[in-house]
């Protein structure tokens, strides 16, 4: 697929200088760069200022109050083109005083939190609700940062042992004190599939989404399982529908908390829907014609995919014809 890495969050070349991590004179002296800065991050939600992701300088006063966080440390991004350092840090510890935070956590978080040290225009925000007006720059940045983060705050004990865990290599591996295992940042493989046959496209709808909102189906690649055996499965499963012929298309981070959407195109053999109530609670066909008045917000039942996902990048690439 040409435009594959045109997805949101597809990358925009970050220098993640790997040689730095482990290095602690250069990670030393990146933290000490007059032109440091932090993607800063708070219970998941990245600091930003309208469109933009705001980065802070290291040298901020809030990164000296110690809020605490998923990690403490900051975590080694790479570096800009101009060699200046990023880093990402997290404050989930600090509390908003008097804000709303109950929609937290939520499947659309339309709350907004600021901090008292930014000026006003600075604030967290849900990532899915902006991401699509990110720059290819900024989305790079927060997404790398908020699956690392999501790492360290799911993983602080071994694995092998169970005993407490230490950061190492500027946040991107941990050891173990104790049984000396290493551990490394989890990224999960996840296909997401374009299901067409003939003028019509296959889309699924999960128990608790909200009214109307339908999108392609997908699911975890299983250990020892290809990624076209992985698409064949998950739609027979959830679907009832046989797939055929399975081409890769392009993939997409998607750091909710820490996968890789691996987007595919398959040819339906059969379209006898059965769906499986406990994956799915409704699957549908949907001609182009009608996915057309879907991007237009103009069906009267089916909302349109999020701007920012990768179904919605599918579906648009299979209205445009732009596949290939």
């Amino acid at each position: 697929m040409r435009n594959a890495e045109t997805v949101t969050f597809g990358g925009a070349g970050l220098d993640r200088a790997a040689k730095v991590r482990n290095d602690p004179a250069a990670l030393a002296a990146a933290l000490a760069h007059e032109d440091a800065a932090c993607v800063l991050l708070w219970r998941g939600k990245p600091l930003v200022e309208g469109e933009r992701l705001a980065l802070v300088p290291m040298t901020h006063p809030i990164l000296a109050r110690r809020y605490g966080g998923e990690i403490e440390a900051p975590v080694f991004l790479g570096l800009e083109p101009s060699g200046a350092p990023n880093f990402a840090v997290d404050i989930s510890g600090w509390e908003p005083q008097d804000q709303d935070i109950s929609t937290l956590g939520s499947f659309v978080d339309p709350s907004e939190q600021t901090h008292p040290d930014f000026p006003p225009g600075y604030v967290f925000a849900e990532l899915r609700r902006i991401m699509f007006a990110l720059s290819p720059r900024d989305a790079e940045l927060v997404a790398t940062a908020k699956a690392i983060v999501n790492w360290h705050g799911s993983h602080r004990f071994c694995a092998k042992c169970g005993h407490a865990s230490e950061v190492s290599h500027a946040g991107w591996q941990r050891g173990c004190p104790a049984c000396k295992a290493q551990h490394f940042p989890r990224t999960d493989p996840v296909v997401i599939m374009l299901i067409t046959h003939g003028n019509s496209v296959l889309m699924g709808r999960s128990h608790g989404w909200p009214q109307g909102m339908y999108s392609c189906l997908a699911g975890f690649i299983e250990p020892g399982e290809t990624i076209e055996a992985a698409v064949r499965r998950e739609v027979f499963e959830e679907s009832g529908i046989r797939v055929g012929a399975v081409d890769y298309l392009a993939s997409q981070p998607w750091p909710f908390p820490a996968s890789l959407m691996m987007g595919c195109r398959g040819e339906a053999l059969t379209t006898e829907i059965a769906c499986d109530p406990e994956e799915l609670d409704d699957a549908i066909w949907v001609t182009r014609e009608e996915m057309m008045q879907v991007f237009a917000g103009e069906h009267p039942v089916i909302r349109p995919a999020r701007k920012g996902a990768i179904a919605h990048f599918l579906l648009h690439n299979w209205l445009a014809d732009t596949l290939d």
